[in-house]
């Protein structure tokens, strides 16, 4: 009996076999992915964005100020019956209705009440408008600091991205170095064998070599504490395939501002401009009249009957049913004497708010031109060293060339092997100057995408 095969196992089988392997292994980790997962994720970011959500809070809660309160309310006590007419500032104590006793009885009696009362206030003269204006300022202040903090913290977080790129691809020179000087070192040994070179070179030769695996060891303590650094900023516990040497090998060709955004740092201070204005605003709006509308209805029960007598448990039953409404202007008569000198207080801020804003934007200003000549300079940089690398190329292979033919010392190869891992640093260093030169345009100009739409 012929058995057919499932097709679907193949494709289990391909799957198991290739796919899965494939996935299993990490790919590198982009910029883009750690700006992402930061501002998603970093709890410093998390709580501003918590305060914004508080600010939008608080707007609503002030726009229900106008919604009228309705309070139900039930009462049972027992107490004297005394009573005594004429009038008593309230506070401290709790009156006892009803008409005057004719003598000091202390007997207590049951008393009971139950009411709904409503207190409106549909027209404020401007006063509710001006706290809710006040408020949602507050909202635009607290987006304003989220802005600037995201901005701020990418601007961390891609400058310890570049460190970590640049100190990876130190640690190239570096072993370049070391295999350089272990091949002069075995050079070494064969010419001093041959009685071509003198005994000291091998020694001196060693030396260098030890030097050059110092300078990796510190060279590698510098990257394990920029990737301390990156992880935390990224939020991060794992940094995969952190090796992208396109930076040292092509430069960004946009240095201009397009987009005409303002920056988040000139926002925050714009949105305390507006905050103190609009707190101003709210102050003054507190010296206009008010109108309510309040309406009642309730029910008293007592056991003090109508001729003085008492029945005590009279007074748990409802024997009276009460209603009323009516309307109250009120108007603060001094409260505009009283806030003048909170207004021109708040004057004085307002103009400090103007010249704090007015300081801000001549920094940023000055921060884009400083940017624009760095990396004017940059790019100058990165072109001469370019010819110091391959001068340092050649006078290396030169030099080498004569030592082993016996024309040259230790001191002449030493030297020009230091040239050219100089160089070759330095070369990393420039084109990476480069980069970070157009990330501080960037953060000066409030506009990451600058540097971000260049980055692979």
């Amino acid at each position: 009996m012929t058995r057919f095969i499932n097709p679907y196992f193949f494709i289990a089988l391909f799957f198991t076999l290739v796919i899965l392997p494939a996935d299993a292994q990490q790919q590198p980790v982009t910029l883009h992915q750690l700006l992402q997962q930061a501002e998603t994720n970093y709890p410093a970011l998390q709580a501003s964005k918590l305060a914004t959500d508080a600010a939008k809070n608080n707007v609503a809660f002030i726009r229900n100020s106008a919604i009228p309160s309705l309070d139900a309310s039930y009462q049972l006590n027992y107490a004297t019956h005394n009573n005594i007419s004429g009038m008593v500032y309230p506070q401290y104590i709790l009156p006892i209705s009803g008409p005057p006793s004719a003598t000091n009885n202390l007997s207590g009696v049951f008393g009971s009440a139950t009411g709904l009362l409503l207190n409106w206030q549909p027209v404020t003269f401007g006063q509710r408008e001006s706290q809710i204006a006040f408020a949602e300022t507050g909202v635009k202040q607290a987006q304003a600091l989220l802005a600037n903090d995201i901005l701020q913290h990418k601007i961390r977080l891609a400058n310890a991205y570049l460190d970590l790129l640049t100190a990876t691809d130190l640690q190239k020179v570096y072993d370049q170095n070391i295999q350089r000087s272990t091949e002069i070192l075995n050079n070494a040994r064969v010419l001093v064998l041959a009685g071509i070179r003198p005994g000291v070179d091998t020694a001196l030769f060693a030396s260098e070599l030890s030097k050059a695996k110092l300078e990796w060891i510190n060279g590698d303590k510098n990257r394990e504490a920029t990737s301390v650094q990156l992880k935390q900023l990224a939020f991060s516990k794992e940094l995969p395939g952190m090796n992208d040497s396109s930076y040292f090998h092509r430069l960004p060709s946009n240095f201009t501002v397009t987009d005409t955004i303002t920056h988040p740092l000139a926002a925050v201070y714009h949105s305390f401009l507006l905050s103190d204005q609009a707190r101003r605003t709210s102050t003054a709006k507190s010296s206009n009249p008010t109108l309510g509308v309040w309406g009642t209805t309730y029910a008293r029960g007592s056991g003090v009957q109508s001729d003085g007598s008492t029945k005590s448990l009279d007074g748990l039953g409802l024997q009276r049913i009460n209603y009323g409404l009516g309307i109250q202007l009120s108007m603060p008569l001094l409260q505009s004497v009283k806030i003048k000198p909170q207004l021109a207080q708040q004057d004085i801020q307002i103009k400090s708010d103007k010249l704090k804003l007015d300081d801000i934007t001549l920094q940023i200003n000055s921060q884009i031109q400083t940017a624009e000549t760095l990396i004017s300079h940059a790019l100058t940089a990165v072109k001469e060293n370019r010819n110091q690398l391959q001068a340092a190329l050649f006078a290396y292979q030169t030099m080498l060339s004569r030592y082993n033919a016996g024309l040259a010392n230790y001191a002449d190869v030493v030297q020009v092997q230091y040239n050219l891992a100089k160089a070759e640093s330095e070369d990393k260093l420039t084109y990476m100057a480069v980069w970070k030169a157009l990330l501080y345009k960037a953060a000066a100009a409030g506009n990451l995408d600058l540097f971000l739409n260049q980055v692979n």
